[in-house]
């Protein structure tokens, strides 16, 4: 016991859950009423079929199949029965045509010449025929030329015995070479059990090959049979749920030389999702597990089955280790094959795992960079309002601003809508908003219809100063504002190069907010024209 509490730490209690498992005691739980399995653990479906009425009939139309079907006794019972109906019916058939003929009066009669030479009686008639059909040919009983009732009997009797024969011993082969004596040596854990796994509840079986022969494209799947009732109310009993054992991943797919611990990962998607150690207790269910694959010395294909009922999957357990590096060789240890010990594992569902782990997790609020209308270092976006901060240029991009009232409420907080309008907005924000002006003509014309409409303007000086306020400090030299102070110059000479080509002083401008209405269409121009004498007389 010491040296596995060595090898395995001190968390672990050895256990032993079968009569082969190592030697070690475990305190007799109490036994469950053993309930009625779906599938038995040699893998026998526990269903019969009744009341099929006139249905039964069909298994007729497959008489070979059924045959194959039937148990060893009945197979050679029907073998013995065919055999001994055919060669006694044979044998009366050759027994008539001498009594018709008149050969067993005439027995004794040398110069009589009979149909068959040397029937006297129906034991002589029977003896030729399996003298005939056998082949063995002694030679004192023959079929002479006077007869051709004879011959006809004869090619008939050597067809019937050739169909006879493909027949019942083709029916005897392919039941003796069937595989599923082969799914004997296939071995599946007695329980299963759930532990974590690679920090994921996981349901674990075992299933090992106790043949040296391998299973050429072995593939296993699990069913779970449950009987549930639909919300409309319709009882399906034994419902059958998909588990998956790594069907996406391939892990489904088995080299199966030596024995493998087949998983199932308990998550949202698995059936087993809100199962607990405390549910089990009252769950009933029954867990398939289905093994296929091709034997490799005859090529046919084998299916091994078994299944584990609740009170055969035990919470908290791992399997032991069997498997040893020997000198030029593994070294399968099949004593320690069935047994498992104790592990600590969390008493709760997955659900419940998750839902406590979401409640003790600190509530974190959503960013605003990952939100529409977030403000990131270098560039601020509110919905419509875009501000850009240049190193050289300090440019200021206002794009097409949306109503504030579609903003979700938090960011309606966030803008200040609450609050007066000018308000929030920052001291040096509303020294620029009173000089610094830019003239219409420069917007695009979408943004001059915009800009136009009344309560726009003061909407977006609200957004601009929702974005400007975590930034004030940092765009304030670039926008010519030091500490508190007024703007240093506003003169095209004083401006950046780009803002400077913007403004239209590289071509003898107008100063800022203005550029040379040659270069605008005659539509703008008229538009530009109408609005400074609108400015003018206010």
């Amino acid at each position: 016991m010491s040296a596995l509490r060595k090898k395995f730490g001190d968390d672990y209690q050895v256990v032993t859950t079968s009569s082969s498992g190592g030697g070690f005691n475990q305190a007799a739980p109490e036994k469950k009423k053993k309930r009625q399995r779906f599938v038995d653990k040699n893998g026998r479906c526990n269903v019969q079929h009744g009341n099929l009425g006139g249905e039964t009939s069909r298994y007729l139309s497959d008489l070979f199949t059924t045959l194959v079907d039937l148990k060893w006794r009945w197979n050679l019972f029907i073998f013995i029965l065919t055999y001994t109906v055919a060669w006694l019916f044979m044998a009366s058939m050759w027994w008539v045509i001498a009594f018709i003929r008149g050969d067993l009066n005439q027995a004794h009669d040398d110069k009589y010449t009979p149909c068959v030479a040397n029937v006297h009686n129906f034991p002589s008639a029977f003896l030729f025929f399996i003298e005939t059909e056998a082949t063995i040919g002694y030679g004192y009983r023959y079929i002479t030329d006077k007869c051709p009732e004879g011959i006809i009997l004869f090619l008939f009797q050597s067809i019937l015995g050739s169909i006879v024969d493909a027949f019942l011993i083709g029916c005897m082969f392919i039941k003796m070479s069937q595989p599923k004596k082969r799914a004997e040596t296939l071995m599946f854990s007695e329980h299963a059990a759930i532990s974590m796994r690679d920090g994921k509840l996981t349901l674990m079986f075992r299933v090992g090959n106790l043949r040296n022969s391998h299973m050429v494209s072995a593939q296993i799947r699990c069913k779970l049979l449950k009987s549930r009732q639909t919300p409309e109310g319709e009882f399906l009993p034994l419902d059958q749920l998909e588990l998956d054992v790594g069907f996406s991943t391939g892990a489904d797919q088995l080299f199966l030389v030596s024995p493998l611990t087949i998983c199932h990962v308990i998550d949202s998607k698995s059936p087993f999702y809100d199962l607990s150690l405390r549910s089990m207790q009252t769950e009933q269910f029954e867990i398939v597990v289905i093994l296929e694959g091709i034997v490799e010395t005859t090529g046919m294909t084998c299916q091994a089955r078994t299944s584990y009922t609740e009170d055969e999957v035990l919470w908290g357990h791992r399997f032991f280790p069997v498997i040893s590096l020997e000198e030029g060789f593994f070294k399968v240890d099949y004593s320690q094959f069935h047994g498992t010990f104790e592990v600590p594992t969390p008493p709760h569902s997955v659900k419940e795992q998750e839902e406590s782990l979401l409640l003790s997790s600190p509530l974190t609020a959503p960013s605003l960079c990952q939100s529409a209308g977030g403000v990131t270092e270098g560039s601020g976006t509110l919905e419509g309002l875009e501000l850009q901060s240049d190193a050289e240029t300090a440019s200021i991009n206002i794009a097409t601003p949306m109503p504030t009232n579609k903003l979700p409420a938090k960011l309606q907080k966030l803008t200040g809508r609450e609050a007066p309008i000018r308000d929030g907005m920052p001291r040096k924000l509303l020294r620029m908003s009173s000089e610094i002006t830019y003239n219409l003509g420069d917007l695009p014309v979408k943004l001059q219809r915009i800009s136009s409409a009344p309560g726009v303007a003061e909407e977006r000086l609200q957004q601009i100063s929702a974005v400007l306020s975590p930034n004030e400090d940092r765009l304030a030299p670039k926008l010519g504002l030091v500490g508190g102070a007024e703007p240093i110059s506003q003169s095209v000479t004083d401006l950046p190069p780009k803002l400077q080509r913007l403004a239209g002083g590289g071509v003898g401008g107008v100063g800022i907010g203005g550029r040379m209405d040659g270069h605008l269409p005659p539509k703008l121009r008229k538009i530009n024209s109408e609005r400074f004498t609108g400015l003018s007389l206010k």
